[in-house]
């Protein structure tokens, strides 16, 4: 205990003392040793010694964490140069933790840790001393400051935060192929001895896996493990720290590790030869059959793909393969006949997508097997020697007349005889019939080609000894056309000549129309009819291009002589029988211009004058209404206006008397004048002027302050009393401005006089003499009422 005081004189001694200054040894103890003292100096103030300031300073001390003893833990003690063992200082610590994690002995500066302490909480305390004097309460020295850290004991074991894992390797791995690492956290301070330092170890998966022991890092440790002997393994790990030394706490997590599949197997079919039957009534693009090759590999690397060997059948049938199963799914490319062929063979190969060429050493990544197929026999219906049938047929062909056949055969072995019949869904209206036995087809009724060019409809034959197998045609009949129509002409049917017409001067170019269907190089001739040729006033010329033009005879013509001709033009056509027809053109007399430009066609243009047409006559007349309409408003605007003259003359204003001749609506008149603004006192009334007057010069609006809802009645009719008053335009005699407003609440009640008190004897009028002096006579004329009202007699 000396030797250590003498230490502590000779370190004040060295350093500077102004500061705290803790001097402590190592703060391990040894089994049975006594603990030695922890000593922060406070030294006092010195004249006769000058040290030089210290580079460092030794300031903290330290606690041991999770400290389970029953009396306090013993920390470290203050002590000041100026303390002489007298009870004259006293030590005072703030801080962290001061006085409830730390106390201090006031007398001797010991310093205690009253509870047990987490290093993973809380890993230093920041705490401030400082040396007071008892009785003044002033400091002795400074304030100084040092730090209490908590020492760390192995407490918490390696924890893995991340876990449990979950891994893959490829099947089929070389040794050392790297799966996973992991890693633990160990709370405890990793500066400080080994409580933090962890070593990786496996405790159940060997021989499969191995861990590096500082890492963590997994890998496989057996080689060419085959995900098809066992995919799933479960390792685990345990992280021990202390350096994996005994008495270390240790922590376990698990790793699930799934080995992926690799292509290392290829695909094998179970069985070498696949029967199947199959009827010969299956439709084209049917499924017939599956056959399935066996891929222990999992996903796109067993995914197979089928073909067949080009052989016998490979015309007849083709294969593909199921996404979904793998299967091998066999379909019909044509249809089957048993009366051709009863039995095919051919062979399948089935071979992976996705190859994996590590493994090519192994083998072909194929297989092949062998597929018969059995065709069965099966009762088929009919079956027609053509797909289609046509046929022709004229327009005027009789009632009965046979125009064609069809034929169906029944092929299976012992075959049946045929019936055949009209389906009635397709030939409702029954234009022709079938020998049920020959399969001959007639004519039911008359055809026309202009009403139905073609016919198309079925016909269904059916075996006698199966009536239910049943086979259908389509019969398709085309109505060949008959020249039964003569040629007609085309519109128009009516043209215009000029009156200036010259003779052999082409007016109109017609053309013919043939309801019936017109062969190719079909012509139409045209020509005058016999009764017209003589001397007639228009001809025909045809053109032999199936046109003709209508030519004028005649120089010039008048529409005042004949103002329509009529022109028959004959029409032949070239087919068999010749069919023709006298059509009649009307030719319409015009007048016209130099160049030949239609002006006028009707009759009543004769008359009009030369030079002025229809749209110069409705221009003039549009514009006669219109002047007419304008007098009309003028007029009528004349008679609506209205003088307004409110003074009969233009003397002297005061000594004319203003009459009217017109009565008022009364009350419910709102157009005699606006009562909006005596109504309403809120509104900012505008200064209007007065009617009864003319004055010399417009006086400018005056600003009124609106009159609040609940102002009293008399105030309102005082103020615009004053604005009278004080008005120069205002006539220098006494006037009655009446004012519709009643006010709100307002002290005088309703002027009306259906609310008026029965008798004079409830009113005041006292108020009247504060009106000023244009209502003094009215006062006097009141207050002479009551001053002899008898009732008010005392």
């Amino acid at each position: 205990m000396l030797t250590r005081n003498c230490l502590s004189l000779l370190l004040w001694i060295l350093f500077d003392g102004g500061l705290l200054t803790p001097l402590q040894p190592q703060p391990q103890q040894t089994l049975g040793s006594e603990p030695r003292e922890n000593v922060i100096h406070l030294p006092g103030q010195r004249s006769h010694f000058q040290r030089v300031k210290r580079g460092w300073v030794w300031n903290q001390f330290f606690v041991l964490e999770e400290y389970m003893g029953s009396e306090p833990q013993y920390v470290g003690k203050l002590h000041s140069d100026l303390d002489k063992g007298e009870g004259t200082v006293k030590y005072t610590l703030s801080g962290d933790g001061a006085g409830t994690v730390f106390t201090i002995d006031e007398t001797t500066g010991d310093i205690h840790a009253i509870r047990s302490l987490d290093r993973e909480e809380k890993p230093f305390y920041t705490l401030r001393a400082q040396a007071v004097d008892i009785e003044t309460r002033k400091p002795l020295e400074p304030e100084s400051e040092f730090i209490i850290k908590v020492q760390d004991i192995n407490d918490n074991e390696p924890k893995f935060l991340d876990g449990p894992y979950v891994a893959s390797v490829p099947e089929m791995s070389p040794v050392g192929a790297y799966v996973l690492q992991v890693k633990a956290t160990d709370a405890d301070d990793p500066t400080y001895g080994n409580s933090a330092r962890v070593v990786y170890s496996i405790l159940q998966g060997q021989p499969y896996f191995s861990i590096d022991p500082k890492t963590g890092i997994i890998r496989t440790a057996l080689p060419n493990m085959d995900r098809e002997v066992k995919e799933q393994y479960q390792v685990l790990i345990q992280a021990k720290d202390m350096g994996g030394q005994l008495g270390g706490l240790a922590g376990t997590t698990v790793v699930n590790i799934t080995l992926s599949d690799v292509n290392d197997n290829p695909p094998r079919f179970p069985k070498s030869i696949f029967h199947l039957k199959v009827p010969e009534s299956s439709p084209v693009g049917s499924a017939i059959g599956r056959i399935r090759a066996v891929d222990p590999d999992f996903g796109q690397n067993a995914e197979i793909e089928y073909n067949i060997v080009p052989g016998d059948g490979g015309n007849l049938f083709d294969i593909i393969t199921d996404e979904d199963t793998q299967e091998g799914v066999i379909k019909l490319k044509k249809p089957l006949d048993f009366e051709t062929k009863k039995a095919y063979t051919f062979k399948v190969e089935a071979s992976n997508l996705h190859l994996d060429h590590r493994f090519h050493s192994a083998g072909p990544f194929k297989d092949t097997a062998t597929v018969k197929i059995s065709v069965l026999d099966v009762d088929e219906p009919p079956i027609f020697s053509k797909p289609l049938y046509t046929m022709e047929v004229y327009e005027d062909t009789p009632v009965g007349t046979i125009i064609g056949a069809v034929t169906a055969q029944d092929l299976d072995v012992g075959s049946s005889a045929v019936r055949y019949f009209i389906d009635w869904k397709s030939d409702g209206d029954s234009y022709f019939t079938i020998d049920g036995t020959e399969g001959t087809i007639a004519t039911n009724e008359l055809l026309d080609r202009e009403s139905t060019a073609q016919y198309n409809f079925s016909i269904i034959a059916s075996k006698v000894s199966n009536p239910l197998l049943t086979s259908k045609v389509n019969i398709l009949i085309n109505v060949l056309d008959v020249n039964e129509f003569p040629p007609e002409i085309s519109v128009p049917y009516e043209t215009a000549v000029c009156e200036n017409a010259k003779p052999g001067q082409i007016i109109q170019i017609v053309s013919a129309a043939d309801r019936d269907l017109s062969p190719a190089g079909q012509q139409f001739s045209f020509r005058l009819s016999p009764e017209a040729a003589i001397k007639p006033n228009f001809t025909v010329r045809d053109f032999r291009n199936n046109t003709a033009g209508i030519e004028t005879r005649r120089n010039g013509y008048s529409r005042r002589q004949q103002e329509l001709y009529f022109l028959p033009v004959v029409i032949e056509d070239s087919s068999y029988p010749v069919q023709s027809s006298t059509n009649t053109m009307t030719i319409r007399v015009c007048r016209c211009d130099s160049e030949g430009t239609i002006l006028s066609c009707n009759v009543e243009a004769i008359f009009l004058p030369v030079g002025l047409s229809t749209g110069a006559l409705i221009a003039i007349l549009l514009c006669i209404v219109i002047l007419l309409a304008i007098v009309v408003l003028y007029v009528a605007l004349r008679r609506q206006r209205k003088k307004d003259t409110l003074m009969t003359s233009k003397e002297d204003i005061r000594d004319n008397v203003i009459h009217y001749d017109d009565e008022g609506g009364g009350e419910e008149d709102t157009q005699a004048f606006d009562i909006g603004a005596l109504r309403n006192p809120t509104a900012v009334e505008e200064n209007k002027i007065r009617r009864d007057i003319k004055p010399d010069s417009l006086c400018l609006p005056r600003q009124r302050p609106p009159v609040e809802d609940s102002t009293d009645i008399r105030d309102f009719i005082h103020q615009r009393l004053q604005e009278h008053d004080l008005d120069p335009a205002a006539p220098p005699y006494d006037s009655l401005a009446t004012f519709a407003y009643e006010g709100a609440g307002s002290l005088a009640g309703s002027l009306s006089s259906i609310d008026s008190l029965a008798t004079d004897a409830d009113q005041d009028y006292d108020y009247l003499a504060d009106w000023g002096p244009r209502f003094k006579v009215l006062a006097d004329l009141f207050g002479e009422e009551e001053s002899y009202n008898p009732d008010k007699v005392t």
